[in-house]
């Protein structure tokens, strides 16, 4: 495994373990001796998982102080286009967003509290794993309409739900971060 820093202070791409042979393969995604040595404190309290179709765009999700949180992602089946947006105030990068291409258990994405995170789905049947530091809070959950940050998500009929579709535009977003 190796940690790979980005322009965005706390934002990390991680090159997971990857082994394969005549059994099949092996990943791993998360070592904490790593992220300790690295400096990065990062404990899951809840993980799960969605299974997309092609042209499914998720997000863009965050929850609000105090149940924000950091999440590690990556993708188990498929493949995505994940997208973050700094939505931290102090933040040299506010307003900035981050895009990389993530296939099946090659790479992760370390995503600091402060962040707005979507995906687009690029094959059926995509499998996408969260892992999150704080758990599921409804009265904490928030997001920002997918389409309002100049991200071009090259779709034209993107399958969205009606949840995501109905979020502020970034311009409205009095940031809690």
């Amino acid at each position: 495994m190796k940690i790979l820093s980005t322009d965005f202070e706390g934002l990390f791409i991680i090159e997971n373990f990857f082994a394969e042979d005549n059994r099949g393969s092996f990943t791993k995604v998360f070592n904490n001796d790593l992220f300790v040595k690295e400096g990065i404190n990062f404990t899951p309290k809840e993980i799960y998982y969605s299974i997309s179709h092609k042209d499914v765009i998720r997000g863009m999700h965050f929850q609000t102080p105090p149940m924000d949180h950091a999440k590690l992602v990556y993708v188990s089946t498929g493949s995505i286009i994940d997208v973050v947006l700094d939505i931290r105030k102090e933040s040299k990068n506010y307003g900035k967003y981050f895009s990389i291409k993530l296939n099946a258990n090659q790479k992760s994405v370390l995503i600091p509290s402060g962040f707005a995170h979507g995906f687009r789905s690029l094959e059926d049947n995509t499998i996408v794993v969260y892992n999150q530091t704080s758990c599921y809070s409804k009265e904490h959950d928030s997001g920002i309409l997918w389409n309002s940050f100049n991200f071009d998500w090259q779709l034209e009929n993107p399958i969205i739900s009606s949840r995501d579709k109905s979020f502020k535009k970034f311009l409205k977003l009095i940031s809690p971060f």
